[in-house]
């Protein structure tokens, strides 16, 4: 639902990532109008004197709703879910405990499965000319990345969603990092397989995709 700047006070910096996909992919799911600006990374938009001033950080995604300026794709998702969800989009956690688990399933996708090894293999694989090729730490995040696939792939048995049986943000983040784990030819269990497919068949998702695909 991307509209124009006269329709809407909610904007998204950033496209072309795995990152920008998700607050695309949450709004859609909402039915949220927002403007999208698709500035890419490493382009230098990032690094404009008026970017820099709306996001010192000089990274995508960002977002602005009205007064409100966020960083951090994690923040700017929980954001427009407690704000513009309801019972017939995502709905934000209601209990300290699903509020909990929620938590710790982000925290570990982020974590262990965006930061700590799928980056790590774009900054020396596709980045490499930037950060410089290191095989043995291609290697390393590699095999991290299947000791953790193990542990979701576990969690997953039986299960349609990754919590509760509710579509929710934590199926958002988990995609778009299995979606990474393909496109780097690591291995993934039938379960994950059939999970990811069923994701990705969202039509909230196949709009986010081709709206944060570059021109």
């Amino acid at each position: 639902m991307n509209q124009s700047s006269d329709q809407a006070q909610l904007k998204f910096w950033g496209s072309g990532t795995a990152r920008t996909l998700r607050p695309i992919w949450v709004a859609e799911e909402l039915g949220v109008k927002y403007q999208l600006m698709p500035i890419g990374p490493r382009t230098g938009e990032t690094q404009t004197p008026e970017y820099t001033e709306l996001n010192p950080k000089q990274k995508i995604p960002f977002c602005e709703d009205g007064e409100l300026r966020l960083s951090e794709s994690l923040a700017i998702c929980r954001y427009l879910i407690n704000k513009y969800g309801n019972e017939n989009t995502i709905q934000a956690a209601s209990t300290f405990e699903q509020k909990a688990k929620e938590d710790e399933w982000l925290c570990f996708i982020f974590g262990e499965l965006d930061e700590t090894s799928l980056y790590v293999m774009r900054r020396h694989g596709a980045l490499s000319k930037i950060y410089g090729e290191a095989p043995v730490a291609m290697e390393a995040a590699r095999e991290y990345v299947l000791r953790q696939l193990k542990v979701v792939d576990q969690h997953m048995l039986g299960k349609r969603y990754i919590l509760n049986e509710c579509f929710g943000l934590s199926d958002i983040f988990l995609t778009t990092c299995l979606n990474w784990i393909e496109a780097y030819e690591i291995r993934m269990s039938d379960v994950l397989i059939e999970y990811r497919d069923r994701m990705i068949l969202r039509d909230a998702y196949k709009t986010a995709m081709k709206i944060n695909k570059p021109d």
